[in-house]
């Protein structure tokens, strides 16, 4: 790539700055052309290291992002772009880092305001390593067909209207972004379309001067024009006009200095950019326009014939033979993305997952489609809650009281049981809160509180069969089954457990129908004959009672029977349980336990002296 050329169709470079979108347009840009990879190589983000996730074409690619750019250029050692969006008060600091690293050529600075001090700093730096500067304040430039910086040009149609996949004949500079993408329009209209197009930014010393690349289009040979746009204010326009005058510049040369309508306002005026105020005439756009024309520029009478002028130049070039014809051809489409096809409502799209107990798309979160400050200002509290989330009801009171009383009840039960055990073994091996609960939740189980879901359903098996429950008892005995929620290791006939007394106590005081309670107090009075423990448990009592309650409001058997075979009732165990197994977690970790090991006299090792010798079978 020759030294006046900045980018090539092999141009590869860094986005500084969290701007996926300023990255993906780049890349649409590049798949558009036909390019064969994308342009970005790597987005820098102080915030943390990780890749962002890009389109080319409809396939999607990753392209990583580094915290610091001199890592991203150790990595990749080919880019010598960066596009740096940081803010202005760390532009600076980011610009003189890239001109420090060899292999960055051209530094692009979107940021405005950047203070002149750092700017012309910058500026004189750049020009002492050979490198270059955009900006500060542009919104970058195009190189057609090859490379785009950031957002320049607009959107993907603006640029197939401006012909901007593909090579032209003109080479074009401004200071303003916005105008530059007007004068796209004008050339594509007029010409074969540019060849690349760069805007130096509105700031008043930017990095780089529209002369500076005026004489890089006048070595380019595939420039065959030049256009461009300059301003009031400053004195860059004159340095074009002596430059034209010493022959430095010899390709025509179509300009026009906005602003003239500055003398027809009171007072002194600043247009959109720092730079864009006249302090006296010669620095007003009249009289820069003047100079032009006298130098030999192709300078309009208005704005208005500004495209006429272009046209005029082209064709005078044209019929010189001096025109190389353009290689057409078409774009490739570049897809819409979906959120945008969305908005505009022309795609649908199959949903993968299905929610009807909440939806947080609102301002509010709801449950169930009550705003979670209702169920908060009404008091749902944690029975509430469930009821929402659970059953997508809105519980009796009552109702929602047993679940809180549940969950009190069984919130724990000692560092003796499996599931609280295994949560301080977890805890004392060092492993984190997650880990440590879940290590105590796997143990639940048939043997260990998922008794509640067998009790509530074989109780319910032996109602539905008409068993009495001396008959219930025999036939789970012929089956081999073992009867879930019978039985206490502690508690007995004669030293009742006061927790099934309160649950009882409570399903008679509130209750509509206590049915399968008391056909599994029944069952227990069979039971407790034979063994005084076997008992009615909290187990048993709690899966009885939910059953019951249910029933009571509306649930059918069938319905029940679904909920059982989802584990339901287990479920309340796992919930209040979990309260349990956090205590024991932050308990240990409080008291600094150290690793646990079990004692060696607590384990039975039966090993034989030697080992059984196989033999073989002939």
């Amino acid at each position: 790539m020759s030294t006046h050329e900045l980018f090539s169709r092999n141009t590869q470079s860094f986005v500084y700055g969290a701007q996926s979108k300023a990255a993906q347009r780049m890349i649409d840009f590049d798949y558009l052309c036909r390019r064969d990879t994308p342009s970005v190589v790597g987005i820098i983000t102080p915030e943390g290291e990780g890749y962002e996730k890009c389109f080319w074409g409809t396939r999607e690619i990753i392209v990583p992002r580094y915290r610091t750019l001199a890592a991203a250029a150790k990595e990749h050692q080919t880019a010598d772009v960066l596009v740096n969006f940081a803010s202005e008060r760390s532009a600076y600091a980011v610009s003189l880092a890239a001109l420090d690293i060899e292999t960055i050529r051209v530094v692009v600075i979107i940021a405005e305001g950047v203070p002149e001090r750092h700017s012309r700093e910058l500026a004189a730096l750049a020009r002492q390593r050979g490198k270059w500067i955009i900006g500060p304040a542009t919104v970058g430039g195009i190189k057609a067909g090859a490379f785009r910086i950031g957002n320049t040009a607009g959107t993907l149609e603006n640029i197939k209207e401006c012909k901007l996949y593909r090579p032209g004949s003109v080479g074009f500079v401004a200071k303003s972004g916005g105008l530059s993408n007007e004068a796209y329009n004008i050339i594509a209209r007029n010409t074969d379309g540019i060849y690349e197009g760069i805007a130096i930014g509105g700031d008043a010393y930017p990095g780089s001067g529209l002369l500076d690349h005026l004489l890089r289009y006048e070595h380019i040979p595939a420039v065959k024009m030049m256009v461009c746009l300059g301003e009031l204010g400053g004195s860059e326009e004159y340095e074009v006009a002596k430059a034209l005058e010493e022959k430095r510049l010899t390709k025509p040369l179509v300009m026009w200095v906005t602003g003239t309508c500055a003398p027809m306002l009171p007072g002194a005026v600043q247009f959109g950019h720092a730079g864009a105020q006249s302090d006296s005439a010669a620095e007003g756009a009249a009289a820069k326009n003047d100079a032009l024309r006298k130098a030999g520029a192709v300078v309009p009478d208005s704005f208005d014939n500004y495209d006429g002028k272009i046209r005029e130049t082209f064709e005078a070039l044209k019929a010189q033979g001096r025109i190389d014809p353009v290689e057409e051809f078409d774009p490739r489409p570049v897809p819409m993305d979906y959120s945008d096809a969305v908005k505009k409502g022309i795609v649908r799209k199959p949903t993968n997952i299905i929610s009807t107990i909440c939806d947080e798309r609102g301002e509010l979160h709801n449950y169930c489609g009550v705003p979670i400050d209702e169920v908060i200002s009404k008091g749902y509290g944690i029975g509430g809650v469930i009821g929402l989330l659970w059953f997508k009801k809105e519980l009796p009171k009552y109702a929602c009281e047993f679940f809180e009383l549940v969950i009190q009840i069984i919130a724990d039960h000692g560092p003796a049981v499996s599931g609280a055990h295994n949560t301080i073994v977890t805890a004392r091996a060092g492993k984190d809160l997650i880990p440590a609960l879940v290590a105590g939740i796997v143990t639940i189980g048939p043997r260990f509180g998922g008794a509640i879901n067998g009790a509530a359903d074989y109780f319910r098996l032996g109602l539905n069969k008409g068993l009495s429950p001396r008959d219930f008892v025999e036939y789970m005995k012929a089956e081999n089954f073992l009867i879930q929620g019978i039985g206490h290791r502690l508690h007995s006939v004669d030293n009742p457990d006061a927790r099934v007394e309160i649950m009882i106590a409570f399903a008679r005081r509130h209750f509509t129908s206590t049915r399968t309670l008391d056909y599994a107090m029944g069952v227990a009075e069979v039971t407790s004959s034979k063994k005084s423990n076997l008992i009615l448990n909290v187990d048993g009592c709690i899966g009885a009672l939910f059953v019951d309650l249910l029933a009571g409001i509306g649930y059918s058997d069938g319905e029940i029977q679904e909920l059982t075979d989802m584990d339901f009732f287990n479920a309340i165990f796992v919930l209040g349980r979990s309260i349990g197994f956090m205590g024991h977690y932050f308990d240990q970790r409080r008291l600094s336990a150290p690793l646990y090991r079990h004692p060696l006299d607590d384990i039975l090792y039966n090993v034989p002296g030697s080992p059984e010798k196989v033999k073989l079978v002939a």
